[in-house]
């Protein structure tokens, strides 16, 4: 197989058809349902399904098998399933995974910017979803496709894309029940929807944390009343509830507390993160956009992380859990904001957990913890929608980690290199269970500044483009 035909015809299609329908992508709200309650109406998720759907079948890939298959009442999933090539035989096959929902707008984009208005500027592609994750099924097909017009071997490859993973995939193991019997024995699981230390590598994501979230409300008035008539007699519920959240991390450290919420770490992920650090090393923090601070010499000051020591930052953000709360209610805005004593405080808790730790196990202690003999015996509800477990990967086959690094250096010119991942993706873990012998190249182009979820999220379209030619490489080298 000639590497750099592969490269080249990945090339092209990124540029002649992936990048114009990532640009179409982006312009689609598909939020994730979490974020849409009127998903199925507003049918935008079955739009984006469709389009993919569409343009897979375009492709005219020999003896390919591509449905939207649906489940009453849960959110579409596009499926699709290409013979061996060369009489490798059907029974081994490599699983693509990816998903086409998004995260909500989220505010701070940069002017002429925007969730769903894409721009193409020094070689990114800003838009939501872009990265995460729309454009795995268009790179995995590209994948096949390539092979295939250079004629080289390849093991039967089949695809789950699912519209539900931002919301933790509620629906995914219905599915997965479903399709089980046209799987076959699961050789390696592709996963596109992860990380990258730097864009000038393959980055292998070797463990996911768990998600332990849900709502913390706590109430002490029916009604609204006058704060200088009140306050100091009635107690604040922004009070009531900092005293709560103060159970589950400490506030000067941010180190969460309770130990069913930690787990130890593994010697090969310790010597991975190691490693990691002394690629990347004040990268690890220096990828965040740091506020400017008043504080301090004049333009050096900016805001700092827990730590700066690499490794200890890795470890921090993949093996070590961590609370954050990502949403409020009951709060008016400031231009409305009376001397009024608020009646109840509600927070949107998000709380990462070890990749070993389970995750329904610790939302089950985040209630109890939060719900526990409330101060003033105000009312306190904790009403729990997260309770996703990590993943940590199987040991790394051989073959696996001679093709991942010979791939790097042929798509990247560097080697390959592993590290954990702080996000959560249900998927892995799922998989993990049902196929223990399957190996995993989890990996994607979610890197420094790309901001996944947040705003100005971006796709580095040479990254991908790279990333595409070493995937291609590794999908070669599966074992009959």
């Amino acid at each position: 197989m000639n590497l750099a035909e592969v490269r080249r015809f990945l090339d092209r299609r990124w540029d002649e058809e992936l990048i114009p329908r990532l640009v179409d992508y982006v312009k689609v709200p598909a939020k994730s349902p979490a974020f849409d309650a009127g998903w199925a109406a507003h049918g935008y998720l079955a739009a984006v399904v469709q389009e993919a759907h569409a343009w897979a079948a375009a492709q005219r890939i020999a003896g390919m098998r591509l449905e939207i298959v649906t489940i009453d009442g849960r959110t579409p999933c596009l499926f699709f399933d290409v013979p061996a090539t060369h009489g490798l035989g059907n029974d081994r096959t490599v699983l693509f995974y990816g998903h086409l929902d998004k995260q909500p707008e989220m505010e701070g984009w940069r002017e002429g910017f925007g969730p769903w208005r894409p721009v193409i500027e020094d070689g990114r592609l800003y838009g939501r979803g872009a990265a995460d994750d729309g454009y795995a099924v268009y790179a995995a097909l590209s994948v096949i496709a390539a092979l295939d017009a250079q004629g080289a071997a390849r093991p039967r490859c089949v695809g789950i894309i699912e519209t539900c993973e931002e919301s933790g995939s509620p629906d995914l193991p219905a599915y997965l029940e479903l399709l089980a019997p046209r799987l076959g024995a699961v050789a390696l699981v592709a996963g596109l929807d992860s990380g990258c230390g730097s864009y000038d590598q393959l980055w292998v994501t070797t463990s996911l944390r768990g998600l332990a979230g849900g709502t913390l409300t706590v109430e002490v008035l029916s009604e609204g009343v006058h704060s200088g008539n009140a306050s100091g007699l009635v107690p604040s519920s922004m009070r009531i509830a900092r005293q709560l959240l103060n159970r589950i991390d400490d506030p000067a450290t941010g180190r969460v507390i309770d130990q069913v919420f930690h787990a130890p770490i593994p010697a090969e992920r310790l010597a991975q993160a190691q490693a990691a650090g002394r690629i990347l090393g004040e990268q690890v923090w220096r990828q965040f956009p740091w506020i400017g601070c008043s504080h301090g010499e004049a333009g050096q000051a900016h805001a700092m992380p827990t730590t700066t020591d690499p490794v200890e930052g890795i470890l921090a953000r993949t093996w070590r859990p961590a609370l954050s709360v990502t949403g409020a209610a009951g709060f008016p805005s400031i231009d409305s904001a009376g001397n009024v004593l608020r009646p109840k405080t509600t927070f949107k808790l998000s709380l990462r957990l070890p990749p070993t730790v389970d995750g329904e196990l610790a939302t089950q202690r985040l209630k109890a913890l939060l719900e526990a003999d409330p101060p003033y015996n105000a009312r306190v509800s904790f009403n729990a929608d997260w309770g996703a477990t990590g993943w940590d990967a199987p040991e790394t086959a051989p073959w696996l980690a001679r093709a991942a690094d010979d791939a790097s250096r042929a798509a990247f010119g560097r080697p390959a290199a592993w590290m954990g991942e702080g996000g959560t993706i249900p998927f892995m873990n799922m998989l993990g269970a049902r196929f223990p012998r399957a190996q995993f190249l989890t990996t994607g182009v979610l890197g420094p500044r790309s901001n996944a979820h947040g705003p100005n999220e971006f796709l580095h379209i040479d990254c991908a483009k790279r990333l595409s030619g070493a995937v291609a490489a590794i999908v070669a080298q599966v074992p009959a």
